[in-house]
């Protein structure tokens, strides 16, 4: 059983800059609702399906798999609600942890969330100095809340 333990938090406007390209991120949504979501992605060149269970604190059941490129391509065009979550990630190595930085394009321009991977509930992280306010358990910054409320209809 695959478990996610996640923290959450916005990047500190102008306190953080790229170190390189990242990559890429297309994804959609076959099923969003509360408790499930069954998302497809595109990282990149490689595609990954991922099914994911209800948040209790800041856990959840996450399943994830590769599928086949054009298998996701189809999916995405043809079988994801619209529109899609487009974003760069980069990664950022701090203490003993990896932060994930997504920098939001489309709807959600103007957004960056860095998200950490916890090895436990009571994991507490170094935070890089770019790091500013958790926003964990805030439901409109899951992705699949930035497809159906996006970030510029916040304003």
């Amino acid at each position: 059983m695959a478990q996610e333990i996640e923290r959450k938090f916005l990047v500190r406007p102008g306190a953080w800059t790229p170190r390189d390209a990242g990559t890429r991120f297309t994804q959609g949504y076959l099923l969003s609702q509360e408790g499930r979501v069954v998302r497809v992605r595109l990282e990149g060149h490689e595609a990954k399906l991922t099914v994911k269970g209800a948040t209790t604190g800041i856990s959840r059941l996450e399943f994830e798999y590769p599928i086949p490129l054009a298998d996701a391509e189809v999916m995405l065009d043809q079988l994801c609600g619209q529109p899609l979550i487009d974003k760069h990630r980069y990664l950022e190595r701090h203490g003993d942890h990896t932060w994930e930085i997504d920098v939001f394009h489309g709807d959600n321009d103007g957004l960056i969330v860095a998200e950490v991977e916890l090895a436990s509930e009571t994991d507490e992280p170094a935070r890089p100095a770019w790091v500013g306010e958790e926003v964990s358990g805030d439901p409109r910054y899951s992705n699949s809340s930035l497809r159906t409320y996006p970030f510029k209809s916040w304003r």
